[in-house]
C-alpha cells in the first residue's frame, strides 16, 4: 500500500499533499510489480521453477527407487554357498601330503542353502517396500516446503520492492519540495528553518532508501537460491491472500492428511512390519546341505548331506526380546505422531487466528488509521498556511502518514507470508486440502 505527495504553492514554501488511497496502490504497485511485462516472474511460476531445480525432491525419487529394488532383493532366498575343500590330508609318516593314499583323505565339494521360511521372506521384501511408501511421503513433504519456501521468497522480494518504490517516489517530492523551499529562502518569502526541515527530510527519505535497497537485494538473493538467476525478473499478480485451502472446524481431520504426519504414519507401518519380522524370527530357518567328496583310486567315492537347524534355547531372552523391542518401537513411532498432529494443529490454528486477526487489522488501516493520518496531514497544512504551523510540523505530520502507509504495507506482507504458510501445508499437485473445500474469511 502506498501513497505520493504532490507539491503546490499557497504563498509560502510548497507543502506536499496526499492523494487517495486507491490512487496510491495503483502507483506502487505500477512501479513494483509490472504485471503486463512479458517475462514478468509469477508465484505459481516460481514454484514451478523450485521445485525443478530442487536436489531434494531427486534425492527422495533416488530413495524411494533404492527402497523398491531392495524389496525384490529380501524377497529372494539368499544365495547358495560353494563348498570346496579336502578332508583328512595326511601331514606325516609315509603317506604325508598324499591326496590318494590314506583311505580317509577326500576332496570334497557341495553346495550349502539356507532356506529362509517364505513368510518371513515376505516381511523383509514389505518393510523394504513400506520404506519405500515412506519416501513418497517424504518427498510430498519436500515439495510443499520447497512450494512453501519459494512462495515466501517470491511474497518477501514482492514487498521490498513495493516498500522500496514507494519510498522512492516520496523522496522526489522531497526533493522537489527541498528545491522549493530553497527558491522561497532566497525569494524572502521562507525561512531558513524551513529550508533546514526540507534538507532533513530529504536525508531521511535517503536514509530509507539505502534500507530499502538492501531488503531488496537480500530478498533476491532469497529467491535466485529457489528459482536461479531468473529471480532478477520484474514479479508479476499480486497474491489473493484472503482465502487459504483451510477450515478450522475441520483441522483435525484435514493435518491428519499433513505430509509430515504422513510420513509418520508411514514410520509406524514400517514398525509394525518390524514386529511382524520379529514373530516370524522366532521360527528358525533350516540350511540344506550336499557334497561329493573324492577318494583314491582304490576306494570308494562319497556323497554326504545333511540339514542344520539353530537351536533356540534361550528364546526369553534373545528372540522374545527383540520382538518385545520392535513392540515398544512401534508404540514409540505412534505416540511421535499423535504429539505431531496434536503440535501442528495447535501451530496451524494459532496461524489461522493470526491470518484472520491480520485481515481485521489491514481493513482497520484502510477504514480509519489511513484516514487519520490523511485529516492530520491536512490539519497541518491549513495550519502552515495560516501561520499557525511550522513547516517542521507539517513535515513531522506527512512523515507519520508515509509511516502508516508503510505499517500497513508490511502488516499486509506478514499476512501474505502466514497465507504461504498455511496455503502450501500441502502440495498444490494434491489440489484440494482432504476433506475440506477451500474457505474464504470476508474481513468485518
Amino acid at each position: 500500500m502506498s501513497f505520493f505527495f504532490s507539491a503546490r504553492r499557497h504563498g509560502r514554501a510548497p507543502l506536499f499533499s496526499l492523494t487517495g488511497y486507491l490512487g496510491v496502490l495503483a502507483t506502487s504497485l505500477a512501479l513494483a510489480a509490472p504485471a503486463l511485462a512479458a517475462d514478468a516472474l509469477s508465484l505459481a511460476e516460481a514454484q514451478r521453477l523450485a521445485i525443478e531445480r530442487s536436489r531434494q525432491i531427486t534425492a527422495q525419487d533416488a530413495a524411494v527407487t533404492a527402497s523398491r529394488e531392495m524389496a525384490v532383493a529380501a524377497g529372494r532366498l539368499p544365495d547358495p554357498v560353494l563348498k570346496i575343500g579336502v578332508d583328512n590330508l595326511p601331514v606325516s609318516g609315509p603317506d604325508r601330503g598324499s591326496f590318494t593314499a590314506d583311505f580317509m583323505t577326500m576332496r570334497r565339494i557341495g553346495v550349502m542353502q539356507e532356506i529362509t521360511r517364505s513368510d518371513k521372506r515376505s516381511f523383509q521384501a514389505e518393510r523394504y517396500q513400506r520404506e519405500a511408501d515412506k519416501g513418497l511421503a517424504e518427498k510430498d513433504k519436500a515439495i510443499a516446503d520447497v512450494e512453501r519456501a519459494a512462495a515466501i521468497a517470491w511474497l518477501d522480494r514482492y514487498y521490498a520492492e513495493a516498500m522500496a518504490s514507494v519510498i522512492a517516489s516520496q523522496r522526489e517530492e522531497a526533493q522537489r519540495e527541498r528545491e522549493a523551499a530553497d527558491a522561497a529562502y532566497r525569494a524572502g518569502r521562507g525561512s531558513q528553518a524551513d529550508v533546514l526541515s526540507a534538507r532533513a527530510a530529504v536525508a531521511q527519505f535517503d536514509d530509507r532508501m539505502d534500507d530499502a535497497a538492501r531488503r531488496v537485494r537480500s530478498a533476491k538473493i532469497a529467491l535466485a537460491r529457489w528459482v536461479g538467476d531468473i529471480a532478477d525478473q520484474p514479479l508479476s499478480g499480486q497474491p489473493a491472500f484472503d482465502t487459504i485451502r483451510l477450515d478450522p472446524a475441520s483441522l483435525d481431520t484435514q493435518l491428519a492428511h499433513h505430509p509430515e504426519i504422513a510420513v509418520l504414519n508411514k514410520q509406524v507401518d514400517v514398525a509394525a512390519t518390524e514386529v511382524k519380522l520379529a514373530e516370524a524370527n522366532k521360527k528358525s530357518d533350516w540350511t540344506v546341505e550336499v557334497g561329493y567328496a573324492q577318494r583314491g583310486p582304490g576306494y570308494s567315492n562319497m556323497i554326504s548331506f545333511g540339514v542344520s537347524v539353530p537351536l533356540q534355547w534361550d528364546q526369553k531372552n534373545r528372540q522374545d526380546r527383540e520382538l518385545a523391542a520392535k513392540l515398544v518401537t512401534a508404540e514409540q513411532a505412534r505416540a511421535e505422531r499423535d504429539e505431531m498432529l496434536r503440535a501442528h494443529t495447535a501451530e496451524t490454528r494459532v496461524m489461522v487466528a493470526e491470518w484472520q486477526a491480520n485481515r481485521e487489522r489491514l481493513a482497520r488501516y484502510s477504514r480509519e488509521l489511513i484516514p487519520l493520518a490523511q485529516e492530520r496531514s491536512g490539519a497541518s497544512l491549513a495550519a502552515y498556511r495560516g501561520g499557525k504551523a511550522t513547516l517542521a510540523e507539517v513535515l513531522g505530520a506527512r512523515r507519520g502518514e508515509l509511516d502508516v502507509h508503510l505499517s500497513r504495507l508490511q502488516l499486509e506482507a506478514d499476512t501474505a507470508r502466514l497465507w504461504a504458510e498455511l496455503n502450501f501445508l500441502f502440495p498444490t499437485s494434491h489440489g484440494a486440502m482432504p476433506a475440506a473445500a477451500a474457505i474464504s474469511r470476508n474481513t468485518k
